[in-house]
């Protein structure tokens, strides 16, 4: 997903600190809080493959998808609580968190440009 968003160029290593600081700030919390993604169910077939579909009730965010296992917390780092995680999850809505997401990258990309040492 992070090359979906940013794409497939080389970025320089001397923007990685940018591009850290945009993927913790805003890529990280819309992919496990807003975006949604289908979970795999497996069945085995007659001649004992597995076979992996994606029903609809399976199309969830990350985050859902963890409040549904149950003993979710038992899951979660040290200091890190549901409850913290749904206030985050609540704040903005789906549309507002990719709105944010795609004025962040738009920035990110024209600092990195406005900074871009041209090639030879």
């Amino acid at each position: 997903m992070v090359r979906k968003h940013l794409g497939y160029a080389h970025i320089p290593q001397r923007f990685a600190t940018e591009v850290n600081a945009f993927c913790a700030e805003h890529l990280n919390p819309y992919l496990n809080f807003h975006r949604p993604c289908f979970f795999a169910v497996e069945a085995i077939d007659a001649k004992g493959k597995i076979r992996k579909h994606y029903p609809a009730d399976q199309i969830m965010t990350p985050w859902d998808r963890l409040r549904s296992i149950p003993g979710a917390a038992q899951y979660l780092k040290p200091g890190v609580t549901l409850n913290a995680l749904q206030h985050q999850a609540s704040q903005i809505s789906d549309n507002v968190a990719a709105q944010r997401l795609n004025t962040a990258r738009t920035r990110l990309f024209q600092s990195i440009h406005r900074r871009s040492r041209p090639a030879a």
